[in-house]
């Protein structure tokens, strides 16, 4: 077998039905092959802000010590690629009553074959770096096995992509911006869902301070200029709100049922962070380096005052609440060096020696919740 048709690749398969709606199949191509009928799916997103594709960009270097292997002599390369394919392949089951023993199946898949700038039929789920080294080495026809699994809504190929890559050090900021769009992801990275997804709503609405301002790993190059916070450090300011019993934001999650108040978790930190935008104008919006306040330290420490202050905001007059929130900010105002100065109240620390570890983080939120009580205090 292995004969090819203008129209069709045709290759010696092996079924496994572990899920019928999505059957696996196992054979072999060569580099050359599989990047003839798969894409590698980037992260994106489309002109509505809709997430697309679910792959890490390219890392050439890694890409590049791959290549140097493949051209090397007598060479061993058996790991397998991954792949989703469309359920316009087709598998014909082998004549005989040989061709199964009661956990697979041998037949032919036919993969259909698409014209140049038509959708190829099949998605690299895991293996990007490696079919990418395959094809820039020596061996472009050097054979390879193949796990493949038909299904064609991305959802479903973003989760098989969080699973498999789950033991791997994918960066933080890719799998943070897949998980709202996985329905069941690992256990450990569940409590990070919803943290994610109100960074997408942060970054995209029209009411939020951070608007245009997170970068994600879908973020275009032309938009990275404006994007100066890091993804983490806002999903890890909503997420420890949100899990701690103290957190303003707890009460928004009904822990018996699960369910979560998204809308009411969005509104609290629309009214909080707008509320830091015009105390702080001048240190709003700048990148890292110029603004602490803008760095992930700077969040996280703003992020657990936000506990402090948001419970006595009265977020039922929303018209007032923004300048209640002005009002409880102002009391720590004087301490803050966010942009230039030291802070007294930390041993005179610069005001860009301040890192984003947490023996940083700790110091100045105890530095912002201190101010704020005592001042709370001088004036009851």
């Amino acid at each position: 077998m292995g004969r090819k048709r203008r129209d069709v690749l045709r290759r010696r398969a092996l079924r496994i039905d572990q899920n019928r709606a999505h059957p696996l199949y196992l054979f072999s191509l060569t580099g050359e092959e599989l990047l003839s009928i798969a894409d590698i799916s980037r992260v994106s997103r489309n002109d509505a802000g809709k997430l697309l594709g679910y792959q890490r960009p390219e890392v050439k270097r890694h890409v590049r010590d791959i290549v140097e292997y493949l051209n090397e002599k007598d060479i061993l390369f058996p790991n397998s690629f991954i792949l989703a394919l469309s359920s316009t392949v087709r598998f014909i089951r082998s004549r005989g009553p040989e061709v199964a023993d009661g956990l697979a199946i041998a037949g032919v898949l036919e993969i259909p074959r698409t014209g140049s700038g038509q959708k190829k039929p099949a998605w690299i789920v895991d293996g990007q770096q490696r079919a990418l080294a395959l094809v820039q080495s020596k061996r472009r026809r050097f054979p390879i096995a193949v796990n493949a699994f038909v299904a064609d809504d991305v959802p479903l190929q973003r989760d098989q992509f969080l699973r498999v890559n789950n033991a791997r050090p994918l960066p933080r900021g890719l799998i943070t911006e897949l998980l709202p769009e996985v329905s069941s992801p690992p256990a450990h990275l569940a409590a990070k869902k919803i943290p994610s997804a109100v960074c997408d709503w942060l970054n995209k609405e029209a009411v939020s301070p951070f608007r245009g301002l997170i970068r994600r790993a879908s973020t275009p190059k032309s938009a990275r200029g404006r994007a100066i916070i890091t993804d983490a450090s806002v999903v890890k300011m909503v997420e420890e709100s949100l899990t701690s019993a103290n957190g303003c934001l707890f009460p928004y999650r009904n822990m018996a049922t699960g369910e979560t108040d998204f809308e009411g978790i969005c509104a609290v930190l629309v009214t909080y962070w707008n509320g830091v935008k015009r105390v702080f104008p001048d240190s709003w919006g700048k990148p890292p380096a110029r603004s602490r306040l803008m760095h992930g330290a700077g969040i996280r420490a703003m992020g657990r005052l936000m506990d402090r202050v948001m419970p006595s905001v009265n977020m039922r007059r929303a018209s007032k609440s923004v300048e209640q929130v002005e009002r409880e900010l102002k009391r720590v105002a004087p301490v803050c060096r966010w942009t230039s100065g030291r802070w007294e109240l930390l041993n005179g620390m610069r005001w860009n020696e301040i890192l984003n570890v947490p023996k940083h983080i700790s110091l100045l939120t105890n530095v912002l919740s201190r101010a704020y009580l005592q001042a709370k205090e001088a004036r009851a």
